[in-house]
């Protein structure tokens, strides 16, 4: 079935473990620092061979790139569509 694209109803996926997530509950996310500033929202996630990364942007400026590992993203909130990073706005 090449070139078909494969679907699941998400009422079949199984919750995600503590910090665990779905790529599809990640993008939208408004993304702050730790000093509250905003940095964009998560646009899309890349999967490399070491860890994901965080495609965030605003419009604006260029898109950053951030390593989704926990020495970096401090927090993710579903509910409140919110995520939480150590990474400084100049980087």
């Amino acid at each position: 079935m090449k070139g078909i694209l494969v679907g699941v109803p998400r009422a079949a996926l199984p919750p995600a473990a503590k910090d665990e997530f779905y790529w599809a509950d990640l993008i939208g996310l408004d993304v702050i620092n730790t000093h509250d500033q905003p940095l964009g929202r998560v646009l899309g996630l890349i999967e490399t061979s070491a860890n994901d990364v965080l495609r965030i942007g605003d419009g604006e400026c260029a898109e950053r790139l951030l390593p989704f590992v926990a020495a970096v993203v401090l927090d993710v909130d579903i509910a409140a569509k919110r995520m939480r990073v150590d990474w400084e706005a100049d980087w």
